[in-house]
C-alpha cells in the first residue's frame, strides 16, 4: 500500500510540475490586456473601482455622504487605486512565477534574483508596450511601484514554500525495509 501511495505521489508531481507555469502565463496575458486598453478605458475602469470602494465604505459605515462628498472622495482615492492595481497585478505575477521555480528546487537568493529579475523585466517591457497605446505612456515610476508587489509576492512565496516543505510537503521518503534476521539452525 505504501508503494502505491508513493507511486501516485510521484506520478502527480511529474504531471503537475510542468503545469505550474500556466498561471504565470495567464497573469502575463491579463497584465498585457490591461496595458493594451487606451487611456480613457483604463482610467474609466479604475474610476469605477474607486467609486465602488467609496460607495461600499459609505454603505458599510452608514456615513450618508452626499453626491459632492462621494465625488470628492472618489477623486481623492483614484490615483491610489490605480497604483494599488499595479502592486496587486505584479504581486500575483511574482507569486505565479516564483511558485513553479520553487517547485523545481530554486530557493533562497537564487529564487529572489531569478523571479525578481523576470518580473521586473516584464514590468519594464509592459511599460514600453504602453508607449504604443493611445493615451498611455511608459513610466519608470510604475515599474518601481510594480516592484513593490513583486518583492512582496516573492517573499510570501518563500515563506509559504518553506512552511509547506517543513509540514505537508515534506520530501518523499521511501518506506524502510525491515531487517530480516536470519535464523540459524544448529
Amino acid at each position: 500500500m505504501k508503494y502505491m501511495i508513493l507511486f501516485i505521489k510521484k506520478l502527480l508531481r511529474m504531471l503537475l510540475k510542468p503545469l505550474s507555469f500556466v498561471p504565470a502565463l495567464l497573469v502575463m496575458y491579463m497584465i498585457f490586456t490591461f496595458s493594451a486598453q487606451d487611456g480613457n478605458m483604463s482610467s474609466s475602469l479604475s474610476l469605477r473601482a474607486s467609486t465602488k470602494i467609496v460607495t461600499t465604505i459609505d454603505t458599510v459605515f452608514d456615513m450618508e455622504l452626499d453626491a459632492d462628498q462621494l465625488n470628492h472622495s472618489v477623486t481623492h482615492i483614484h490615483p491610489y487605486v490605480r497604483k494599488l492595481a499595479h502592486v496587486t497585478e505584479y504581486f500575483i505575477l511574482a507569486v505565479s512565477v516564483s511558485f513553479p521555480l520553487y517547485v523545481y528546487g530554486i530557493r533562497g537568493f537564487a529564487l529572489v534574483l531569478l523571479s525578481g529579475a523576470f518580473c521586473v523585466v516584464f514590468a519594464g517591457l509592459d511599460e514600453y508596450h504602453q508607449s504604443f497605446v493611445a493615451g498611455r505612456g511608459p513610466s519608470v515610476r510604475d515599474v518601481g511601484i510594480d516592484s513593490i508587489g513583486i518583492f512582496i509576492g516573492i517573499i510570501l512565496t518563500r515563506i509559504v514554500g518553506w512552511t509547506g516543505r517543513m509540514t505537508i510537503f515534506k520530501p518523499l521518503e521511501l518506506p524502510r525495509k525491515r531487517k530480516q534476521t536470519q535464523h540459524h539452525d544448529n
